[in-house]
């Protein structure tokens, strides 16, 4: 069982890795060209310099510059990607850690959405954010937390993209993620208008080994690990609530 707990986060971490390296590729992308933009930018320069032409070579020393700022937030930006993620890959130490969730949901929804374009180039599915700015940070493990809402996104587009394939006229796939401040509770709901559950699984689908998914593509444990962590590690609820051929929303209550 241990072992197929490992290969479950195994599994989410690869997926993670696909989002992460998509995400990197963007800044990257600007670096490299911007560089390539200002070696022929300074070949110029020298130009209109040998030709004594000081004023345009001062214009394109300020083209330079302008770049160079660019180059230097990009390569910021990639800097931040790495240092964050190096925060969620390192192993979770347990300690719970005030959290801003807002930030973390809308992280995990972006990985998770490049993870699985980087997969399959197929997928498409709109996504939408609602979060509540003045939900307070609540102390929860974000490497763990970040594990869940990761699951549950990702689910949500698996759920889309299958009824996507049934070629509904009209259908448009999309996954919603909000926050809310409940009285003393935080929530966070991941919907989706994909294909639903029926009401026969609906009870087995927090049990260990149990996937609805073809051989090969879950383990059956990215929930009842999810479920685990949300309500033995942090005293929390998951529920859901689903109608068969609609779709399905999972919500997530903590303490705040």
């Amino acid at each position: 069982q241990s072992q197929l707990i490992q290969s479950e986060k195994m599994a989410s971490l690869g997926e993670l890795t696909a989002g992460i390296a998509h995400e990197i590729q963007n800044p990257l992308n600007f670096v490299n060209n911007f560089s390539e933009v200002n070696k022929e930018l300074l070949a110029e320069m020298k130009d209109e310099m040998d030709k004594g032409n000081i004023a345009d070579a001062k214009e394109i020393a300020n083209d330079v510059i302008a770049n160079e700022e660019k180059i230097n937030h990009h390569g910021k930006r990639a800097d931040a990607i790495v240092k964050g993620m190096l925060q969620h890959s390192r192993t979770s130490t347990g300690q719970k850690e005030l959290t801003n969730i807002n930030a973390l949901c809308d992280e995990y929804l972006r990985l998770s959405y490049h993870g699985l374009r980087a997969k399959d180039k197929s997928f498409n599915a709109k996504f939408e954010t609602n979060f509540d700015p003045s939900l307070p940070k609540i102390n929860v493990v974000p490497q763990e937390m970040g594990r869940v809402i990761l699951n549950l996104i990702n689910n949500a587009f698996y759920a889309v993209s299958e009824r996507k394939k049934l070629n509904e006229p009209g259908y448009e796939p999309i996954a919603i993620v909000s926050t809310r401040k409940e009285r003393d509770k935080v929530e966070i709901k991941v919907k989706d208008n994909g294909t639903g559950i029926s009401e026969k699984i609906k009870e087995k689908i927090f049990q260990p080994f149990f996937t609805t998914k073809p051989t090969g593509s879950g383990t059956g444990l990215g929930l009842s690990l999810s479920y685990d962590i949300v309500t033995k590690g942090h005293g929390g609820e998951l529920k859901v609530e689903t109608k068969e051929g609609e779709g399905t929303t999972f919500i997530i209550q903590l303490s705040a």
